[in-house]
């Protein structure tokens, strides 16, 4: 019984010291994996495939570097989901944390370090043939995303566009306006 009664106790004492948990969009702050949390798609990362697997099967590379401890690294988050709403299986979406890419040059064309140059967000758009389309630091608009991806592929862009919706101050995902579904 005392045990019981010294175990309650201690029980109350630590949830009253449990400080509560507090994530935020417009802070430097670490608040775990941006992607499920700022754009409601956990499904980014891992890539589901390396620069160099996409390089040697021809395929459109969109690489995204980023930072999970980023403010605009945050902000960013829904434009990335967006691109693959937008293009699914149609392009290679690579977002990659830069933590490992620091301080690592490389002339290596397969690999992700070659094209980033220390900033964050960062966006590039490399062609099946290797040739980079798209280049741009900080809020890439998705439309300059889009367009590149459009020169690289040959395809058509998507006949609906992307809006971010916000619920509130920490969340936020992609939507397809004038989007019907294809599949009858």
């Amino acid at each position: 019984m005392k045990i019981t009664k010294l175990f309650i106790i201690l029980l109350i004492i630590l949830s009253i010291n449990v400080s509560p948990v507090f994530s935020a969009r417009n802070t430097n702050s670490y608040d775990g994996n941006i992607f499920p949390i700022y754009a409601g798609n956990g499904s980014l990362v891992p890539p589901s495939t390396t620069l160099k697997e996409s390089l040697e099967n021809k395929r459109t590379s969109v690489l995204v570097f980023y930072l999970d401890d980023s403010a605009s690294s945050k902000e960013f988050a829904p434009v990335v989901s967006g691109i693959k709403l937008l293009w699914s299986s149609s392009v290679d979406l690579i977002p990659l944390t830069t933590d490992e890419l620091q301080n690592k040059n490389t002339d290596d064309p397969t690999n992700p370090a070659h094209y980033w140059h220390g900033f964050i967000p960062q966006v590039v758009v490399i062609d099946s043939e290797g040739n980079v389309i798209l280049d741009q630091d900080g809020q890439v608009s998705i439309e300059s995303i889009n367009s590149a991806i459009t020169t690289s592929t040959g395809l058509k862009p998507p006949s609906f566009s992307i809006s971010i919706k916000s619920f509130n101050e920490y969340n936020s995902e992609p939507s397809k306006d004038g989007y019907t579904d294809p599949r009858k």
